[in-house]
């Protein structure tokens, strides 16, 4: 009874590993799950009151499938200002989560038969929504033995090539692109004609890196889609607010889309939103130096117990090689298992990821040091 397009896509890797932990702890069994990508803090208070607020003057019904006005010019202030793109509101569209921000990215620029770029490993969801357009992954190689840098990027264009996914602080590798990778991938846009979708989603946090916004560079404007929100920087996973800046032309597209299917992000989550942007940063500060001490305190005991693991520069996901124990997918089993610590298997994010798993250290410390005491149980 399902459609064919169906076919070709995947269950999502890392909600089925978050689900099988959430069964065990429903039968009362202690899981530490490192699973979900999800900040376990709470969203900063006056974030909450704004929408509250806004909720109970009366802010409960339809806005523009766009966005409220105030939104997008904060948004498009934040763009000029953070990311030195010359962002204006009528460039913004507004959407219930970056992820629903790319698939109607992928829905709009993509036809049949078109190919997309993605570096391998890649977030899980990518691929799904390529593939849903009707078009086909290419996926490029990286090196982990330096930061998970694509390798050879030019030997995979082709006259298909239509779309290159960049994401910057990365999923699930942590990886940060310098201003050489991000020329060397702009080059190759603009010499090809090819759109870039900068997911820039975990752009706050990141650790003794500089963010940089491959819309910033010349002759990239035009042909650069940059994708944003608010559920990691500012703890509101569950509010479902994303954004897009893209050329009129593009968002014009994702506009149908939008308006024919979800219609627009929730109306007082909006007002949150314009909270978040134009409020204290402290909360972001204090949540970004605490991810920091979790990433020194994980990383440095997967290396003690024989697991290689680079210290990522952003984002909040160790991409640690299992290979001296087994693969990622024998090694998330056997941890699930024998020691009741879920994490998700590096498979789930592109085949070079098979040696690999993901670990999520949106966590709380203690958890963490008593997750590295069961992984090492379990393995010795």
């Amino acid at each position: 009874m399902a459609s064919s397009r169906l076919e070709r896509v995947e269950e999502s890797a890392t909600i089925k590993a978050a689900s099988i932990a959430n069964k065990l702890k429903e039968e009362g069994i202690d899981v530490i799950s490192f699973t979900l990508g999800e900040p376990d803090f709470d969203t900063p208070k006056h974030i909450c009151d704004a929408a509250a607020d806004a909720m109970y003057r009366g802010e409960t019904h339809y806005t523009p499938a766009a966005g409220i006005a105030e939104l997008r010019s904060a948004i498009a202030q934040k763009l000029r200002t953070e990311n030195e793109l010359d962002a204006k509101a009528s460039d913004i569209l507004v959407t219930p989560g970056a992820k629903q921000a790319i698939f109607e990215i992928m829905m709009s620029v993509l036809d049949d038969g078109d190919e997309a770029i993605l570096f391998d490993p890649a977030w899980v969801s990518y691929d799904p929504a390529i593939k849903f357009a009707g078009a086909n992954t290419v996926w490029v190689p990286t090196d982990p033995e330096d930061g998970f840098t694509p390798i050879d990027m030019e030997e995979y264009i082709t006259d298909r090539t239509k779309l290159i996914v960049v994401n910057s602080p990365g999923n699930p590798t942590g990886a940060v692109y310098d201003r050489q990778i991000l020329q060397q991938i702009a080059d190759l846009a603009i010499d090809n004609d090819i759109l870039v979708l900068s997911d820039e989603i975990y752009e706050k946090i990141i650790y003794d890196r500089e963010h940089l916004s491959i819309g910033s560079f010349e002759g990239m404007q035009e042909r650069t889609i940059t994708v944003n929100g608010f559920s990691k920087a500012y703890a509101m996973t569950g509010w479902r607010l994303g954004y897009v800046c893209a050329e009129p032309d593009i968002l014009k597209g994702m506009l149908k889309i939008q308006s024919h299917s979800v219609s627009s992000a929730t109306s007082f989550v909006q007002y949150g939103g314009v909270a978040a942007l134009e409020g204290a940063q402290d909360p972001v500060n204090e949540m970004v130096g605490m991810f920091r001490a979790r990433r020194d305190l994980l990383v440095d005991g997967l290396n003690s117990l024989g697991i290689k693991c680079q210290k990522p520069g952003g984002a909040f996901y160790a991409f640690a090689d299992v290979s001296e124990y087994g693969d990622g997918d024998a090694i998330a089993e056997k941890l699930l298992t024998d020691a009741h610590v879920a994490v998700t298997p590096g498979s789930a994010f592109g085949e070079s990821g098979r040696d690999f798993i993901r670990i999520s250290y949106a966590t709380s410390l203690d958890r963490i040091k008593e997750g590295l005491e069961r992984i090492g149980s379990a393995l010795a």
